[in-house]
């Protein structure tokens, strides 16, 4: 019986994400990445992105008055980090601030946004979840690790927001479909 059910969720768990991810291109090149909460997980993802040969440029405390019109797509690695922060020298009420005034612009600008969190557990908890939330709200995709999301939280964001959300098992899986959402 326990087997059976073990099965069933699965089965529907591998179900649910095929039918939220992502399926055309949607976002335009170039793109701005940056550190929303200042993690190491942002140099993974640019090696990602320069795997893919998804042309971007790196900022990790880009502030919304640098966002322009010759870039499509802000790419935000969210993951709260106390030692990123205190190297940058800001407070996590600095960097939500940050956060949200990019977002805003980004709106302005109707720039596409893509939410990436490659932290799994490690990088939730309340520090990250201040940021992951406005993030999700105003994302149009969102990609994950799926030990980042095994309570549902991402998934919970996603149906909220009305956006796809991918969910991939190991960090080096992020590339081909942050890539593939890139026209």
């Amino acid at each position: 019986m326990k087997r059976t059910m073990l099965i069933c969720a699965l089965f529907v768990a591998v179900l649910g994400s095929a039918f939220a991810q992502q399926s055309t291109a949607f976002a335009g090149k170039p793109a701005i990445l940056t550190a929303i909460g200042q993690s190491a997980d942002f140099e993974m993802v640019k090696v990602l992105l320069t795997r893919n040969k998804v042309p971007f440029k790196a900022d990790t405390l880009i502030k919304a008055e640098n966002l322009d019109s010759a870039s499509q797509t802000l790419i935000l690695v969210v993951g709260a980090s106390s030692k990123g922060l205190g190297a940058a020298g800001i407070s996590i009420e600095a960097e939500l601030a940050r956060t949200k005034a990019l977002l805003k612009r980004a709106k302005e600008l109707k720039m596409s946004v893509i939410t990436v969190h490659v932290g799994g557990a490690a990088r939730r908890g309340a520090m990250s979840e201040s940021l992951i939330e406005p993030c999700m709200a105003s994302s149009d995709y969102a990609i994950v690790v799926a030990s980042g999301n095994e309570d549902g939280f991402f998934t919970k964001l996603a149906a909220k927001a009305n956006i796809a959300l991918t969910s991939v098992d190991r960090i080096s899986a992020v590339g081909a479909p942050l890539a593939a959402a890139f026209k």
